[in-house]
């Protein structure tokens, strides 16, 4: 035996066990002692007495069943928040105080009013079938007149359901009112190419025209009034007055006479003839505040001849 070897080489012979059987042992003890069985985890769902298989299809339409619910509730909860700020605009005190709202909050109020005017409120029409009328810079005008008779209604508290027909889709007064007015296409209004005339019965329809031997007395919900398209350069008497004759509908003018007297002014200047849009500021104030003077007195401009006669002036004279 060499001196070379070691104590447990001598260990190992002297036990008669080989050395490389020796070592292989170790590394199998060494082997099993890091050995880690490792068993996958599973996922069973009981239900009614079934076991499902991990990942199985009941398992995840129960999942997309759960997200659902959760979206919904969710969305409820949005619509919940919404409505409650709706309502409490609409309360009084609070209409007016549009700075404490989002504009997205305002946004969705005034689109909502729109819409349920559409259904419940008084209807307006444009008549817009006599453009053929007009020069290039009257319908230009035209179109101005539109947006802000659109505007009005907006922020009326009670806005019209408001209709203009006659609109050809490609005309030079669509193209204008495309080109004039930001988001003209998404404006809650009705469009179309159809006659005013031909859409409503004939009983149910007053032309608003300055050529009417009646004074519009009040605003009825049942009834369609209908504005003629016309600006005030068109100088062509009583188009819209024939017009309505023709078809034996109903006409009726704004009560000028019957609420305001003329004043004097250095061009003796006196006119009946307003735009749409300061025809229709005049029908939005009657309807808000149920006195004519008051609706004069705000909708008819001050450069027509014109002013408002007092109540009590009015009581003296009937």
């Amino acid at each position: 035996m060499n001196s070379t070897e070691t104590i447990d080489e001598r260990d190992s012979l002297s036990n008669g066990i080989p050395l490389s059987i020796t070592e292989d042992t170790k590394i199998s003890d060494m082997v099993d002692l890091l050995h880690i069985d490792v068993e996958p985890d599973t996922i069973t769902v009981v239900s009614h007495g079934t076991e499902d298989s991990p990942c199985s299809r009941n398992v995840l339409r129960k999942q997309r069943n759960w997200e659902k619910t959760l979206a919904a509730k969710k969305n409820k909860r949005k619509e919940e928040k919404l409505r409650r700020k709706l309502n409490r605009a609409e309360q009084p005190g609070l209409h007016g105080d549009a700075s404490q709202l989002s504009k997205r909050v305002v946004k969705a109020i005034t689109k909502e009013r729109l819409t349920e005017a559409r259904v419940a409120g008084p209807k307006l029409c444009v008549d817009l079938s006599m453009t053929d009328c007009m020069s290039h810079k009257e319908i230009s005008r035209l179109a101005c007149q539109i947006r802000r008779l659109y505007g009005s209604n907006r922020k009326a508290a009670r806005p019209f359901h408001l209709l203009l027909t006659d609109m050809r889709e490609g005309s030079l007064l669509y193209r204008e009112c495309v080109r004039m007015n930001d988001g003209f296409l998404s404006y809650v209004m009705d469009i179309t190419d159809e006659n005013c005339l031909d859409l409503f019965p004939g009983d149910s329809v007053i032309y608003l025209t300055p050529d009417a031997e009646q004074a519009l007395e009040t605003v009825d919900a049942e009834k369609v009034y209908i504005l003629g398209g016309l600006v005030d350069e068109s100088i062509q008497k009583k188009l819209s007055y024939l017009k309505a004759r023709e078809r034996n509908v109903s006409t009726a003018r704004l009560p000028i006479d019957e609420y305001m007297v003329k004043k004097n002014n250095p061009k003796n200047f006196h006119s009946k003839i307003l735009a749409i849009n300061q025809v229709f500021d005049i029908l939005l104030a009657f309807c808000e505040t149920g006195s004519w003077t008051q609706a004069m007195q705000a909708g008819v401009p001050p450069g027509k001849g014109y002013m408002v006669v007092l109540d009590s002036a009015l009581e003296t004279q009937r």
